[in-house]
């Protein structure tokens, strides 16, 4: 992999072009995160926690805190009695459509770092649109639109369009992009677009430093603010996730869900969702791999997440094996992914020239196939509960 020449800008300073937004979440999460000590916390931090119909800071701090894995079961049982309150027995399907992997970060961990040498494509609108023709007929009704990290290739009016073309095709539009400024979130929200998903990766920003070294991304600020952003442009909801492995992932996971708490505090309107992911083995680098984040450290998280946030929807990935996901489906995750490739051009036998994939999926089932698996769940699958007027 060849080496960066670009200055090492400071991380924490915006660089020009970055809106600023007048807020102080930034200071209270990262204050919160550096000062958690989760071995302090005891099992009956954790019985009084889960006594509690509604979790304060210090017992979502609890339920993350290696006291409470004992009380993994407990917390499952209590988790899925909020998800079913809340959400019913309802599993939302979508799947992600992959239209550009350029880059211009450098991030270590990333498959589309701009210096690991990968065939490189972007869709055309023509592509773009056989691509989300084909995605239709399975029957799924939202998807999620993700690029590449670069400006260049993949300016806002590119998104726009593809925003456009996704709007004749699904009732649900997401994107997971670059961060922008605010007017640029309003205008991809007038294009179709309806949430925004951006993964702070992880809320150490010393670590932050470490692990983007180059581009728009390596400004941890602008990144975090992102989601504030979104919805002062008009987006309906936002996402929030930490890349669980890149650094502790208590207090990331910590840190994740007081940003969503706080957002949520000062956006009440907003539709606030998690998503959960873990590292996974990525195109010249096989070594990029989960640590120290096991199933049953995944499984704590998210019912800690729902049991802080129980109105919070909540996104299981393809990174995880098939049986993991058909576990966590209504009881604490409400949304599933199906059918996905994290390639370019992969969903249509029409583009005949395919682009390398950001990371490996761990569960490759097509749209029926998780389909099916929530159906014997006793769950029920849904394509779309939102109507316009």
């Amino acid at each position: 992999m060849e080496q960066d020449t670009r200055p090492r800008v400071n991380h924490m300073e915006y660089m020009e072009g970055m809106e600023q937004v007048d807020s102080d979440i930034m200071d209270k999460v990262i204050s919160a995160r550096n000062a958690y000590c989760a071995e302090d916390y005891t099992g009956a931090d954790v019985k009084r926690a889960l006594m509690k119909d509604h979790l304060e800071i210090e017992d979502f701090a609890a339920l993350l805190s290696p006291a409470a894995e004992p009380y993994i079961e407990q917390m499952a049982q209590k988790a899925k009695q909020e998800t079913a309150k809340h959400f019913g027995n309802s599993v939302y399907m979508f799947t992600p459509i992959y239209i550009s992997n350029y880059c211009e970060n450098y991030c270590v961990y990333c498959g589309f770092n701009c210096h690991n040498h990968i065939h490189r494509m972007k869709l055309n609108t023509e592509e773009i649109e056989k691509e989300m023709a084909a995605i239709a007929k399975t029957g799924l009704e939202e998807i999620l639109i993700l690029t590449g990290e670069s400006r260049t290739q993949s300016d806002v009016s590119y998104i726009g369009e593809a925003c456009k073309i996704a709007r004749k095709y699904f009732k649900m539009v997401g994107i997971e992009v670059y961060p922008m400024n605010s007017d640029e979130y309003a205008y991809l929200q007038k294009c179709g677009a309806d949430y925004v998903t951006v993964f702070q990766e992880t809320y150490d920003s010393d670590k932050y430093e470490t692990l983007h070294l180059a581009g728009h991304k390596r400004i941890f600020p602008y990144r975090f603010n992102a989601q504030e952003r979104a919805l002062k442009g008009g987006m309906r909801g936002v996402a929030f996730a930490a890349l669980l492995g890149l650094a502790d992932f208590r207090k990331d996971a910590l840190a994740t869900g007081l940003h969503a708490y706080y957002i949520q505090r000062k956006y009440p309107y907003a539709e606030i969702s998690f998503s959960c992911p873990r590292l996974r083995p990525i195109v010249n680098d096989a070594t990029i791999n989960p640590k120290d984040v096991h199933e049953k450290q995944l499984l704590q998280i998210m019912c800690a997440y729902r049991l802080f946030m129980p109105f919070a929807g909540m996104t299981i990935s393809t990174r995880e094996r098939a049986e993991f996901r058909n576990h966590v489906i209504g009881m604490t995750a409400t949304k599933i992914s199906a059918g996905v490739s994290t390639g370019i051009g992969s969903h249509s036998d029409e583009v005949e020239e395919k682009g390398d994939d950001q990371f490996e999926i761990a569960d490759s089932r097509n749209v029926d196939e998780v389909f099916a698996a929530i159906k014997e769940q006793g769950l029920q699958p849904v394509m779309n509960d939102y109507v316009y007027v």
